[in-house]
């Protein structure tokens, strides 16, 4: 598994052609959602453009009318850092500047966000746990597979974190 390092002023990791895709493929549907499946009724959504005021839906649509637009485009051009940033369908490394890193670790948190509402993954949650109930009932499901890509990301993200602060 790739890890980032600081090297210089840049920040570093080396990634396997399956971490590519993965990461390709999060970045995407992140990019999807916020485009063409945005809608305030999906639960995704909800997590990722939290009601500023929520017990004054009033004051929370005024907030909205005013800060949605930028925090979607923001959004976006997150997870758009991580596909530029991506070798092409190979493996290989990925170098980011500290600006492109903190574009990085905001996408990886939201593509986290969004996982975790769909996987049903509370604050209390043991990861570790879920994914050894998961394989238990059917290795081979898709929970299996998206618990573990969100395992990953998680240990991406912090990897990633621990290079900007050392």
């Amino acid at each position: 598994m790739s890890m980032f390092r600081r090297q210089g002023g840049r920040y570093v990791a080396t990634f396997a052609v399956d971490e590519v895709r993965v990461l390709r493929k999060v970045a995407s549907e992140v990019v999807g959602l916020l485009t063409d499946g945005f809608d305030h009724s999906d639960p995704v959504v909800g997590r990722l453009f939290p009601d500023a005021y929520p017990d004054d839906p009033a004051n929370t649509a005024e907030f909205r009318r005013y800060t949605e637009g930028d925090l979607k485009t923001a959004k976006i051009d997150q997870a758009g850092a991580i596909l530029a940033a991506l070798p092409d369908e190979a493996g290989g490394e990925v170098r980011l500047d500290a600006e492109a890193a903190e574009a990085w670790l905001r996408a990886l948190n939201d593509a986290r966000l969004a996982m975790g509402v769909r996987l049903e993954i509370k604050d209390g949650t043991d990861l570790g746990e879920e994914l050894d109930d998961a394989v238990a009932e059917d290795p081979t499901s898709s929970r299996v597979f998206q618990l573990s890509v969100y395992a990953y990301l998680g240990y991406l993200q912090e990897s990633l974190l621990n290079a900007l602060i050392d």
